[in-house]
């Protein structure tokens, strides 16, 4: 039944007004009776004094016990809001006006009446209704015959019976009404009120929990946001649904990247498995020759067989080398250094160790850099296996007697290195995709000594380090790669 949160609400709202309205009525009636009575006993506290005196109860210094009877007569004709009752000092009652069959007690309390007498507490005092076992009723008390010689004392209930039902009938008739009516219609309004602020409220959070709902059935797929309208203020509902946008629009993203690193790790199992594969046979191959017909070999063709074991067994090595550097650089395994070094001196050390390789080739190694470069941020390590990944591919599509050209820039808050060969290039097509795993274009070495692995290395590097690296045509003829790397904050 109290299944939404607008059913909820309101059910509290609802207790809450009716409790709201029950203890009105009741303080209000409690405070009316209260000052009713305070009311009363202050205006009719010397009213026993009065009657000892108007009366004439007192003759010769005793009570007279013919007046009294006469008045208490009198009094119950004339006056029947008061009850009067002659009581000892011991507070036993001796004689009163009242109807002998509805009188309950036999004595009352002395406390109220000397509080009373001595005014000790504050208005409404309170004594013992002799027509009642429990009840207490406002009154006015004197001694009699006299406050120096007191013999007893002239107790009035300054509310007898009669009043009582009468306030008993107005209470059940106007007031009553008339309160029932104002509570009722108060809670009413109140609830009417409150309804339509509760239903505007828990509308909009309906709204975002069927969103969240049809995002959940849909797989994480849907579409649908929560929106909020331009140029409205904001609550916590409206930025819970902001928040929501964005969390669904985070968990689209990452979906899709996991739909796509799976496809790539698919392709990247199937693309090891084919490259492992090929020198593992040419070796097993080699080696099964040997094993088979090493006696009937000549000795030249053995060794041959052997160079060539052992050179795909290095491939071999390299490769998972390699594919253990990316997967470390993949799952975040090793964090960069960023500290401020001298991108100008690792150059020129790492340029300086292919100075050997390029003269066996006689490959003209050029260095182009300019005075004054200032540090760089990021990885020493790192950022020389990006130049030695970018200086092999380079050697590895440069034919002898080429030109390879390193050259150091700076350009916008960013240091740059750039390798230029004299190679074929690459096709427009595939500028994209030479950072790719195991990506090797038309051009690459048909020898197979590349695994298509040092570029999605460097690749990796440079973004781990904040930096950036990319690959374009020279203007004549080979490719040119390029990264940068951050200033040294200074």
């Amino acid at each position: 039944m109290l299944k939404t949160l607008y059913a909820k609400l309101s059910l509290g709202l609802a207790l809450l007004l009716i409790v709201i309205g029950l203890l009105y009525a009741f303080i209000s009636n409690t405070i009316t009776r209260n000052y009713l009575q305070e009311v009363n006993q202050q205006f009719n506290r010397n009213l026993a004094r009065d009657l000892v005196a108007d009366r004439n109860l007192v003759a010769e210094g005793r009570i007279d016990q013919q007046a009294l009877s006469e008045t208490f007569r009198q009094y119950m004709v004339i006056n029947p809001s008061i009850e009067i009752y002659l009581i000892d000092l011991e507070g036993n009652i001796l004689s009163y006006s009242a109807d002998p069959g509805k009188v309950k007690r036999k004595r009352v309390s002395l406390a109220p009446i000397k509080s009373f007498l001595t005014m000790d507490e504050h208005y409404p005092l309170l004594g013992d209704d002799p027509r009642s076992h429990d009840g207490k009723k406002a009154f006015s008390v004197t001694p009699v015959p006299n406050q120096q010689r007191p013999e007893g004392y002239l107790y009035v209930v300054l509310r007898g019976e009669q009043v009582d039902r009468v306030e008993r009938m107005i209470r059940e008739s106007y007031f009553l009404r008339m309160s029932g009516w104002a509570v009722a219609a108060s809670l009413g309004v109140g609830l009417l009120v409150g309804l339509v602020a509760f239903r505007l409220l828990t509308r909009r959070l309906q709204r975002l929990s069927a969103v969240m709902e049809e995002f959940e059935q849909t797989r994480f797929d849907s579409e649908r946001t929560y929106g909020v309208d331009v140029g409205r203020s904001v609550d916590e509902v409206d930025r819970l649904g902001i928040t929501f946008d964005r969390m669904a629009h985070r968990i689209r993203e990452q979906i899709e990247q996991l739909r796509e690193q799976d496809t790539l790790r698919r392709e990247l199992i199937a693309q090891v498995s084919h490259d492992l594969r090929t020198p593992l046979a040419s070796m097993q191959g080699y080696l099964e020759t040997l094993q088979i017909k090493g006696q009937e070999l000549p000795e030249e063709q053995r060794a041959d067989f052997i160079r060539t074991a052992l050179n795909q067994g290095q491939r071999l090595s390299r490769m998972v080398e390699e594919l253990f550097e990316l997967a470390s650089l993949d799952a975040r395994e090793k964090a960069p250094v960023l500290e401020p070094f001298a991108l100008a001196e690792l150059v020129q050390d790492v340029v300086q160790k292919y100075r050997l390789r390029a003269e066996q080739r006689e490959i003209a190694l050029e260095l182009v850099t300019m005075p004054g470069l200032p540090f760089a941020q990021g990885d020493i390590g790192m950022t020389e296996r990006v130049l030695d990944n970018l200086l092999d591919n380079a050697f590895a599509h440069t034919p002898d007697g080429g030109r390879i050209v390193v050259k150091l820039s700076v350009d916008e808050g960013m240091l740059s290195v750039s390798v230029t060969d004299s190679g074929k290039g690459i096709a427009k097509d595939d500028l994209r995709a030479v950072f790719e795993p195991f990506f090797r274009a038309d051009a690459a070495p048909a020898d197979g000594s590349h695994a298509g692995l040092g570029l999605a290395i460097a690749k990796r590097i440079m973004t781990l380090q904040h930096g950036v690296i990319w690959a374009e045509n020279a203007p004549r003829n080979g490719a040119t790669f390029t990264f940068e790397l951050p200033l040294a904050r200074t």
